[in-house]
């Protein structure tokens, strides 16, 4: 659990972590350097998930032995079910990382819903749903455990 206070927020309670692959931590089915360690360290106060459509199939491979849970999205709306995922762990005890349309519902429903803007870019309407912008994933997930940062971006 990883609690802080974020003024003008109040109380945050977060349990969980839910993390979108492509675009915002890999990069054409491969993760990113840095990624793998982070999720690790995070692992010790946050449930740590993984929700794609897993557009190169290499999510489940990649991830191998880290401690994360990976969901692999049928076809169909893919916003809807990432939404509905988040709703299920419960939106005040989550935070959410994304980069693309199929992000932004839960980007904006989310305790905490941050966009990354990486090698990828990132769809507009996902920035736009999220309480803070970054442009490199692991300078988001620092955040988590350096949580001073988050309050000091998100603080009104």
């Amino acid at each position: 659990m990883l609690t802080t206070t974020i003024p003008g927020l109040g109380d945050v309670s977060l349990a969980h972590l839910v993390l979108d692959y492509n675009g915002t931590l890999a990069l054409d089915g491969a993760p990113l350097p840095g990624v793998a360690e982070r999720l690790a360290a995070l692992a010790d106060s946050l449930a740590v998930h993984v929700i794609t459509a897993d557009t190169f199939g290499t999510v489940r491979a990649a991830l191998a032995g880290l401690p994360a849970s990976v969901t692999v999205l049928s076809p169909g709306p893919e916003d809807a079910a990432k939404l509905a995922f988040v709703q299920s762990l419960g939106l005040s005890a989550t935070a959410s990382i994304g980069n693309g349309r199929n992000d932004r519902l839960m980007l904006r429903a989310c305790a905490v819903g941050l966009a990354v803007i990486g090698p990828e870019g990132a769809c507009l309407d996902a920035v736009l749903a999220a309480d803070a912008v970054f442009t490199d994933i692991r300078n988001a997930l620092d955040v988590f455990t350096h949580p001073a940062r988050l309050v000091a971006t998100l603080r009104t």
